[in-house]
């Protein structure tokens, strides 16, 4: 794929990647070998249909290719651009074996750019339920599970702590890689399927998830916060200015505007040599973003080596094109006070790999006499981040022992009609794979208010135990034209209603 040239972009926030022409985009769907065996479905923690929607590109029916892929997930254009599909659906993909896999995440995002292009929006015929769902977040779970709820008939508001909508979609991926202009866009689809958000809105401190159910009359609730809480290692001198997380400068970035200081309020944080500690994607994020608000060096810190690397290989390949300085196997143990309570520098030891720890990867080990000192006046940690305790706080939910919302097989947790899903059931995880929890999660809220999942198998049940053909246990409507005109349609209620 077209992208911008290194030197140039690292001064701008403008999109890296250009995106496929629609010659492109035909000539690599015609790699599809439209397996039967179809892994790269299998891969997909949304579930999409990814042989069917890449035939409607060969076709040329890009509409048809929407409608596909939008049945199951409603934000291909962001997904298509920060899913790690290298290790899902293109991990599995059969023509990988042997040549480079399809590119299943470039054709969806320009199947979901040329649906931004033409104002597209899959909006099925909706027969209202009567129940009222209430999802607290509107990051890529909440999303997701609102979609799917709105589809099934449901009133849904999402509840978003801050003043605009995309939970960290907004705040934590520069427009570099996701615009704006793009998550509004897809949220605006959202809108039109009828679900309502309400911004400004800080669950668990205006009022509780209890009294979502028992005050606000909401039938079930969805708790979709992830977590954003940053983690500190605890180190000499992580409370000295010049240090902060990468949740807080890429918020301060992206959702405040600090790049954009003076015209917004929001100040950026200055730092002329710039230490990242860590090598996710987020920190991958936070060393780009300096380089743009004008650090002159940017130092990545990582007590691994490139291998265990645990951020996709695009975003180190275009770290390492702006001009990241990568310091593999390198540990910091102290951050540096310059006698002013500022950053003067960090002090780091060289490691080497020995055995593999818990996790699978190789335990880094402290090199003996390998003490130095870079100088940086800005440290930004990016290694991890923590549930937000306002839930626990505020709620009667049951937590793990990590702080973490406990949920069952069904993500239910332990108050009858609240579900939990991503980050603040799993901890950090990808977009992709908070969105397949939401649309679990929608699953068994229907399933537990009693909504037909069209998705599933019917299963009859006993024939008596039906009303004007549907079954007791579920709350639904039945439509019985009245014979007096022959066209009005009146909604008659289902026993458990």
């Amino acid at each position: 794929m077209r992208q911008q040239d290194p030197l140039t972009r690292a001064g701008n926030f403008a999109e890296v990647a250009c995106g496929y022409s629609r010659d492109e985009a035909l000539l690599e769907a015609e790699r599809c070998l439209l397996c039967p065996e179809q892994p790269c479905v299998a891969g997909c923690p949304v579930g999409n249909d990814i042989p069917s929607f890449i035939r409607k590109v060969t076709e040329q029916d890009v509409r048809g290719a929407y409608g596909v892929l939008t049945a199951t997930n409603l934000m291909p254009a962001i997904c298509g651009r920060v899913c790690p599909q290298e290790t899902q659906c293109e991990g599995v993909c059969t023509v990988g074996d042997t040549l480079e896999p399809v590119a299943i995440g470039r054709l969806e995002r320009w199947v979901g750019d040329q649906a931004i292009a033409e104002g597209w929006a899959s909006i099925p015929d909706i027969e209202p339920t009567g129940f009222r769902v209430g999802v607290v977040g509107s990051g890529p779970a909440g999303l997701a599970c609102a979609a799917d709820l709105a589809k099934a008939g449901c009133d849904v508001t999402v509840f978003e702590a801050f003043h605009q909508l995309g939970g960290v979609l907004r705040y934590g991926i520069p427009d570099f890689r996701l615009p704006n202009a793009v998550i509004d866009a897809e949220i605006s689809n959202l809108r039109r399927l009828g679900v309502t958000f309400e911004c400004n809105t800080l669950v668990g401190r205006l009022f509780t998830i209890e009294q979502l159910v028992d005050e606000l009359g909401y039938h079930a609730v969805f708790v979709g916060t992830g977590a954003g809480y940053p983690s500190l290692p605890g180190i000499e001198g992580d409370s000295l200015n010049g240090v902060l997380s990468a949740n807080e400068l890429l918020t301060r970035c992206n959702l405040m505007r600090a790049r954009e200081f003076p015209d917004f309020d929001t100040p950026p944080p200055l730092g002329k040599r710039v230490a990242v500690i860590g090598a996710g994607n987020t920190a991958m994020d936070a060393m780009r973003v300096c380089l743009r608000l004008g650090a002159e060096q940017v130092y990545a810190v990582y007590r691994r080596s490139r291998v265990e690397c645990p951020a996709r290989a695009e975003e180190v390949h275009h770290a390492e094109e702006e001009g990241v300085e990568f310091r593999w196997l390198t540990n910091p143990v102290a951050v540096l006070d310059d006698g002013s309570g500022r950053v003067r520098g960090l002090r780091c030891l060289s490691m080497e790999l020995g055995e593999p720890d818990a996790s699978g990867r190789r335990r880094p080990v402290a090199v003996a006499g390998s003490e130095h000192d870079l100088d940086v006046d800005l440290v930004v940690f990016a290694i991890g981040t923590r549930a937000n305790p306002i839930m626990g706080q505020t709620s009667r939910l049951r937590l793990n022992e990590r702080g973490y919302i406990a949920v069952d097989e069904h993500l239910a947790t332990s108050v009858a009609g609240v579900y939990a899903g991503g980050d603040i059931v799993t901890g950090a995880a990808t977009v992709i794979e908070a969105m397949g929890a939401g649309r679990r999660a929608a699953r068994s809220i229907k399933s537990y208010l009693g909504i037909r999942d069209v998705g599933l198998p019917f299963d009859d049940g006993d024939a008596a135990d039906t009303l004007f053909g549907i079954d007791l246990k579920e709350r639904n409507f039945a439509r019985v034209r009245v014979p007096a005109d022959g066209a009005a349609r009146v909604p008659v209620a289902g026993a458990a209603r």
